[in-house]
């Protein structure tokens, strides 16, 4: 009788069930003895959990930049580092709060804006955080006040819109009290 052939496919899913159980859950086990040890405190309406399963999927279905599954083509202790990175900073990729890039074999947890707005205003208790980018054509006034940038008016004409236009950008961040944080 003939050995029946794998077929490629069942491979990848046991390769991914396996990267599952051994990173995975590898890694919620680390948070967890981190947390219990008080070595690791997460925000609150935080779960690592939650975060964790949603990176596994997200995971899933992240190729390399030549096409291949970075769950296979990527470290085990690379994507347990991002996770655990992820982790730590209090990110969740299905809120599009971190991406999960591949540099060679080594895979690494990228914070996006939304996860640089979520941790800014996490650690610095601020209320907002918004930036605008200034095209070509609009009229941007600012003035300095003892070193604060202050955005007194941006008027855009929607014609200016173009991505190969874009002059500056401007952040601000409003906090609980207090003046508000510009930086062009």
């Amino acid at each position: 009788i003939a050995a029946k052939k794998r077929e490629p496919r069942a491979e990848t899913e046991t390769s991914l069930a396996i990267t599952k159980n051994e990173t995975v859950n590898a890694v919620m086990r680390r948070v967890g003895e981190l947390q219990s040890q008080g070595r690791l405190v997460f925000p609150p309406n935080y779960s690592p959990e939650n975060a964790l399963m949603s990176a596994y999927l997200v995971l899933q279905h992240t190729e390399t930049k030549d096409k291949r599954p970075v769950l296979q083509a990527c470290t085990r202790e690379s994507i347990a580092n991002s996770l655990l990175d992820m982790v730590v900073q209090g990110l969740n990729p299905i809120k599009k709060q971190c991406y999960f890039i591949a540099y060679g074999n080594q895979l690494v947890c990228q914070r996006s804006y939304f996860g640089t707005v979520a941790v800014t205003k996490r650690v610095t208790g601020a209320k907002d955080v918004y930036a605008e980018v200034v095209y070509e054509g609009d009229q941007l006034e600012f003035e300095i006040d003892r070193g604060n940038t202050i955005i007194t008016k941006h008027t855009r004409r929607l014609e200016n819109i173009d991505r190969r236009k874009i002059v500056a950008a401007y952040c601000t961040i409003i906090p609980a009290e207090g003046e508000p944080y510009t930086q062009i």
